[in-house]
C-alpha cells in the first residue's frame, strides 16, 4: 500500500500553507489517498466542497488528522461533471461529509449507500444533487426513513418537539417489542447558513458568528477561529492570552461535564445528584462570567489573545472559588458512582465497540470511553497546551457508564490543569495588533471542545478574505454513534443513551 504523506500537503495545527501547496490530485488518487490515510490509522478532520479557482469546477478538499506524528495532511480534487466516486462503502466516517456535499454543491456521492440530504438546506450552486432549486420542497423518496419490515415491528417517531427545553431533532426507531432494531436521526431544523454567512470575513460579526456556532462550546469555537485569524496573519496570542483561553476552555468542559452527570442521575430518577450538579454548574459557569462578564465566555477570545485584562485579583478569587466548588463536585458525583442501583442502570446500556467508534470517526469522551486514546490537546497541541500537557483517560466498554465515568476523569484533569495555570499563570499582553491576512492560503486549526475535536478550515482568496470557511463540530462526528448505540438495546433506554453522548444540533446544522 502506498502511503499517501508523499503526495498530500503537511500541516500543523494553526499554521497555513500556500494554497497552491494543496495538491490537486485525479479523483482516484484523492480518494486512494484518503482511505491509504485512514488505514494507516488516520482520522478524517474535514471533507468539503468549494468554488475551484478560476473554473467551472468544484473543488473538494481532504483534512487527515495524524495524531501519532502531531501533524495534518490535506489534498484536493476537481469534480467537473455531475457526480465523485463514494468512499462511504469503504470509509463510513464520511458519510455525511459526501452527503453535505450533495446537498450545497450538487454533486452526487455516486454508491453512497444512504443518499439523502444533511439538512435539507438550500444548495450553494443553484440545485442540490437531488434536482431541488431553493426553497422547492423535499420529494417524498429522498425524505423518506429506512424501515424494518416484519410481524410485530412497529415503528416510534419522537419530535422534533421534545417535552423538554432543548434543541429540536427527530428520531425515527424501528422496534420490535421494547427492543430497537435500528434508530435514524433527522436533523436539520436549526441550520441557519453560517459557513456561507462567514465567506467574505473577516469583519466585524464573524467572531459574533463563530462564538454561536454552538452556544456552550462558545470558548472552543471562538479560540479554534481565532487561531485560524492569527495563523493567516502571522501572528498569535501573548503566552498569558493562551493561558486564559485555556482556563476558559477547562472551564466550559467542567460545567458541561458536571451538568451531564446530573442530567444523567435524572434520567434514572437519582435525584441527589440531579439537584445538586445542576447548582454546581451554574458555580462553574459563573466562574467563566468573572473572566469576561458572560457565563457562555462571550466576548473572551479575540484574535490576537483575550478582549478583557485577568489581573492577579481575578486569578486569587477564581482559585478560591476552584478550590470551593471542586469538592462540592466530588461529593455529589461520588453518590452517583457509589449508588448500586443507579450504576446498574448504566452499566452495559448502549455499548459501542472500539472497533466500530475507530470506523464511525468518533472524537471526544464517546470515543475515549469506547477506547480509542485521541485528544487533540496532546495529539495536535496548540496554544498553551505545547507546554502544559493535561492527563488523557480511556474507558474500554463503551457504555454509558463508561460515557458518565470519562465525563468525572476528565473533571478531576481539567481541574488540576487550571490549579496549574493559575499558580504558574505567565506573564504578556491581553491582546496583541494582527497584520492582515495572507493571500491564497489554505490552515486548519484544531482544539479539543468538551465533546470532542472542534475543527475549522479557512481558504483565502487573492485579497486575502474567506473563499471558503468550513466548520466540523465533534457532534457532527458522533450523531452517529449515538444511533449505532441504540441497537439492540431497549427503547425506554433512550434518553440515557442520548445525554450519555449530549450532541449539538445547532452545532451540527450550522
Amino acid at each position: 500500500m502506498n502511503h499517501p504523506r508523499a503526495e498530500l500537503a503537511m500541516l500543523t495545527n494553526g499554521q497555513p500553507v500556500a494554497l497552491g501547496d494543496v495538491p490537486v490530485l485525479t479523483l482516484a488518487d484523492f480518494g486512494q489517498a484518503v482511505l491509504d490515510g485512514v488505514a494507516a490509522r488516520q482520522r478524517v478532520s474535514a471533507l468539503f466542497g468549494a468554488a475551484a479557482p478560476a473554473s467551472g469546477a468544484t473543488r473538494l478538499y481532504a483534512v487527515l488528522a495524524d495524531d501519532e506524528q502531531n501533524l495534518l495532511y490535506a489534498a484536493a480534487a476537481d469534480v467537473t461533471g455531475g457526480e465523485f466516486p463514494s468512499l462511504t462503502p469503504r470509509c463510513p466516517q464520511l458519510h455525511l461529509f459526501e452527503r453535505e456535499i450533495a446537498e450545497q454543491f450538487g454533486l452526487r456521492p455516486a454508491g453512497h449507500p444512504w443518499f439523502k440530504p444533511v439538512r435539507y438546506c438550500r444548495s450553494w450552486t443553484g440545485r442540490d444533487a437531488w434536482g431541488r432549486r431553493p426553497g422547492e420542497p423535499i420529494p417524498p423518496a429522498v425524505g423518506d426513513f429506512y424501515r424494518v419490515e416484519g410481524d410485530e415491528i412497529h415503528e416510534v417517531a419522537v419530535g422534533p418537539v421534545h417535552a423538554g427545553v432543548i434543541e429540536p431533532g427527530h428520531f425515527r426507531f424501528q422496534c420490535h417489542g421494547e427492543q430497537v432494531y435500528h434508530l435514524e436521526i433527522a436533523l436539520g431544523y436549526q441550520h441557519r447558513g453560517v459557513e456561507e454567512a462567514l465567506l467574505g470575513g473577516p469583519d466585524a460579526r464573524t467572531i459574533h458568528l463563530a462564538e454561536t456556532l454552538a452556544g456552550d462550546s462558545t470558548v472552543a469555537h471562538a479560540t479554534t477561529y481565532s487561531q485560524i485569524v492569527e495563523g493567516l496573519a502571522g501572528g498569535g496570542a501573548s503566552a498569558r492570552a493562551m493561558a486564559v483561553r485555556a482556563i476558559a476552555l477547562e472551564l466550559e468542559r467542567l460545567a458541561n461535564h458536571i451538568g451531564d452527570l446530573g442530567a444523567l442521575a435524572g434520567d434514572v430518577g437519582f435525584l441527589p445528584t440531579m439537584s445538586f450538579c445542576g447548582r454546581i454548574r451554574g458555580d462553574f459557569l459563573n466562574m467563566t462570567a468573572l473572566l469576561c462578564g458572560s457565563r457562555f465566555g462571550r466576548g473572551l477570545v479575540r484574535p490576537g489573545g483575550i478582549g478583557f485584562e485577568f489581573d492577579a485579583e481575578r486569578a486569587a478569587e477564581l482559585g478560591r472559588r476552584l478550590d470551593l466548588f471542586a469538592k462540592d463536585a466530588e461529593v455529589a458525583i461520588n453518590l452517583l458512582w457509589n449508588t448500586q442501583s443507579a450504576m446498574a442502570r448504566f452499566e452495559e446500556v448502549g455499548p459501542v465497540p472500539q472497533s466500530v467508534a475507530a470506523e464511525l470517526g468518533l472524537v471526544g469522551p464517546a470515543a475515549r470511553a469506547s477506547g480509542l486514546d485521541r485528544d487533540v490537546r496532546r495529539d495536535q497541541p496548540s496554544g498553551i497546551y505545547c507546554f502544559s500537557h493535561i492527563p488523557v483517560s480511556t474507558c474500554e466498554t463503551g457504555d454509558v457508564y463508561a460515557r458518565a465515568f470519562m465525563r468525572w476523569m476528565e473533571i478531576q484533569h481539567s481541574i488540576g490543569f487550571i490549579r496549574d495555570q493559575l499558580h504558574a499563570l505567565p506573564s504578556g499582553a491581553a491582546r496583541l495588533p494582527l497584520k492582515a491576512l495572507a493571500p491564497e492560503s489554505f490552515v486548519v486549526a484544531l482544539n479539543e471542545g468538551w465533546r470532542g475535536e472542534v475543527c475549522h478550515v479557512a481558504v483565502t482568496d487573492a485579497a486575502g478574505r474567506f473563499a471558503r470557511y468550513k466548520v466540523v463540530d465533534p457532534s457532527f462526528h458522533n450523531w452517529t454513534g449515538l444511533a449505532y448505540a441504540l441497537r439492540s438495546q431497549e427503547i425506554s433506554d433512550f434518553p440515557i443513551c442520548n445525554k450519555s453522548f449530549n450532541l449539538s444540533y445547532c452545532g451540527h446544522d450550522l
